[in-house]
């Protein structure tokens, strides 16, 4: 059988391959390699960052600092790669079954995201043997470069660049069939590659998203407060979380996706289909007891291989402790538990756990 590849290479004229037939068979060996979705966006200044600037000064960034960082080169991506002309951005959906929860024992959601393998590194071995592949297949010599969610590169604004889909109002990328649990990964290259055109927004009127938020993260369409939203709160904030958000968050102990979840795009997206993405490393729920208890072991072995370990132990013990004040009801252990959790040595933990007591006494 003739692969996908293989076709798109007897279709243009090795010795003098233009950017137009570079994008065939970079699009080609995209699908053959997995990849759900691929675009060429141009290795230019971006038009959005006036409002990457903006969202920064507002302070909507939260204690993300690291975001304040290298903001010249978000906003100029062709100093990423000396000679870049090309930004080859792929997709690759992540949907999977959501999970049941149970009753009893009281447990806390994980965001489907942290629930395989760690993205970062199966996306990065997959662009990095797309690079290899297509360095093959062309005709001249080129440098690259891969990220994947790491480095100063504003990848949602290049995906929509490339025409992966638009950009929502709740800020992810969303694809028309696809919807918007999609990972994204970049390589910047010296080839000269054809650009796609951006995809048409398609959200209209809607304002699910925006209305489902809890904690009125989403401040209108397309600009997120993240220091209000649950994901930051439970995987990037350090220490104690405002006691004013404690009860809207409910039972996530892990990120959130409930402006995703809401989304009409994606009740209709299909599962994901690579293996290692949709793995079920850890469960969609946790029981909380477990969770507020856990010790550095038990902490190796729920997060390795995925990407949860970006939220430390204490973390994931402070999320448990405010999800367990939120739950419908307590056993007599659990409720033993945030009674010790409440003296707890992390001033997070223990912050967390007497909020949780007082919100059960109310």
């Amino acid at each position: 059988m003739v692969s996908i590849v293989a076709f798109a290479y007897a279709q243009v004229s090795s010795a003098n391959m233009t950017p137009a037939e570079t994008k065939r068979l970079a699009k080609a060996l995209a699908v053959e390699l997995g990849f759900d979705r691929a675009g060429i966006a141009p290795a230019k200044s971006s038009p959005g960052a006036a409002h990457y600037r903006a969202w920064l000064a507002a302070g909507h960034a939260g204690e993300m600092t690291y975001l304040h960082r290298n903001v010249e080169l978000r906003a100029n991506p062709e100093r990423l790669l000396p000679g870049a002309r090309s930004i080859i951005c792929v997709a690759v959906n992540y949907r999977r079954d959501e999970g049941t929860k149970q009753a009893s024992p009281a447990a806390g959601r994980v965001s489907q995201y942290a629930r395989g393998e760690d993205y970062h590194r199966v996306l990065r071995a997959m662009l990095e043997e797309y690079a290899r592949r297509l360095r093959a297949a062309v005709p001249v010599a080129f440098e690259h470069r891969v990220f994947v969610d790491t480095g100063p590169v504003l990848e949602r604004e290049l995906a929509a660049a490339a025409g992966l889909g638009w950009i929502g109002k709740n800020t992810m990328l969303l694809h028309e069939r696809l919807g918007s649990y999609l990972f994204l990964g970049e390589i910047f290259t010296t080839l000269e590659i054809e650009p796609d055109s951006p995809a048409s927004d398609h959200c209209g009127n809607c304002t699910r998203c925006i209305d489902a938020c809890p904690t009125k993260a989403i401040t209108g369409p397309h600009n997120l407060d993240a220091s209000r939203c649950i994901a930051y709160l439970t995987i990037e904030h350090r220490g104690e979380l405002p006691a004013e958000f404690h009860e809207q968050i409910g039972d996530w102990v892990y990120g959130c996706d409930i402006c995703q979840d809401v989304c009409p795009f994606n009740r209709k997206a299909p599962r994901g289909e690579n293996s290692e993405l949709v793995a079920e490393l850890i469960p969609a729920y946790v029981p909380l007891l477990d969770l507020l208890r856990m010790r550095s072991g038990a902490y190796r072995r729920l997060t390795r291989g995925s990407a949860a370990a970006r939220a430390r132990r204490n973390m994931w013990r402070r999320n448990a402790a405010i999800a367990l004040g939120n739950a419908e009801k307590l056993t007599d252990e659990e409720r033993r538990a945030l009674a010790e959790a409440a003296e707890d040595e992390d001033p997070s933990v223990r912050q967390a756990a007497r909020q949780a007591l007082a919100r059960r006494r109310e």
